[in-house]
């Protein structure tokens, strides 16, 4: 989720958070990957493998980018790789450009996060599909473009993480068929929740976000292994809590458990 959608959409989007937590646990639409204890969700990585314990930071971006540059001093300082998804109207903004360069050549993983953050799929039935197989296809090859300007070339099995992060198997199909990997974000930590605004319900401060990931580092049987921690790179100013303020004390945190980050291109693999 790069901007914040309706009211509506909000309230979906976390509910679909918490099925997607069911689900990556061993519910009925997960399937192993090809590494112990990788998760697949509907096609889509959500989880790597668990045997290791690294994990990759993911970062998204829409509408905002308040926190690029801090975002870009920490992982610099702490020798982080981390892997940025946007979207074609987020390339196309002119005061973002700079950013982008400078992300690029700090060797950062670049990716697509769809052109105009299109809905994909209802919320309320997870198979209607509201976009065609062009207009997807139309739509993904704009956000391509806009990358290109900016020399990031696109690869064979080039990642893609999809719009609200919410997709279904006629994404997941459309996706393998432009051969790209489709992943998301591996649910449970509420990470993704630091877009919330104090005016929403599902509001989550940064500390109560910040304490959750820890939590969760403890609960889960594997920890942190294989995780995919998603992070917006900026949010609503409505928003003056900003999460990303507390990702070095998070990163450091994690080393201190003995946690490696890896860039999330060699942590996805098909």
């Amino acid at each position: 989720m790069t901007s914040r959608p309706p009211a509506r959409l909000r309230s979906a989007v976390l509910a679909a958070t918490v099925l997607a937590a069911v689900a990556c646990k061993g519910g009925p639409d997960s399937a192993p990957g090809p590494e112990t204890g990788a998760a697949l969700d509907r096609g889509a990585v959500v989880r790597a493998g668990t045997s290791v314990k690294r994990l990759a930071l993911v970062f998204t971006g829409g509408s905002f980018a308040d926190g690029g540059e801090h975002i870009r001093g920490v992982l610099r300082d702490e020798g982080v790789k981390a892997g940025f998804f946007f979207t074609g109207d987020f390339y196309r903004t002119p005061e973002f450009a700079g950013l982008i360069r400078g992300l690029a050549s700090d060797g950062h993983y670049l990716g697509p996060h769809s052109d105009r953050h299109l809905l994909y799929c209802d919320w309320d039935d997870r198979s209607k599909t509201l976009v065609g197989h062009d207009e997807f296809r139309s739509d993904l090859e704009a956000n391509f473009a806009e990358m290109a300007r900016f020399g990031v070339a696109r690869e064979p099995g080039h990642l893609f993480i999809p719009p609200y992060e919410w997709y279904n198997d006629d994404i997941a199909a459309w996706t393998r068929e432009m051969g790209l990997t489709l992943f998301n974000f591996t649910p449970g930590t509420s990470s993704n929740a630091d877009y919330t605004t104090p005016s929403m319900p599902a509001y989550l401060d940064s500390r109560t976000i910040y304490d959750r990931i820890l939590a969760y580092e403890k609960t889960d049987p594997h920890g942190l292994n294989g995780f995919l921690l998603l992070v917006h790179i900026g949010a609503d100013p409505e928003r003056t809590d900003k999460f990303y303020l507390l990702l070095g004390d998070l990163v450091r945190e994690l080393k201190s458990r003995g946690y490696a980050f890896v860039r999330v291109d060699a942590l996805v693999r098909r």
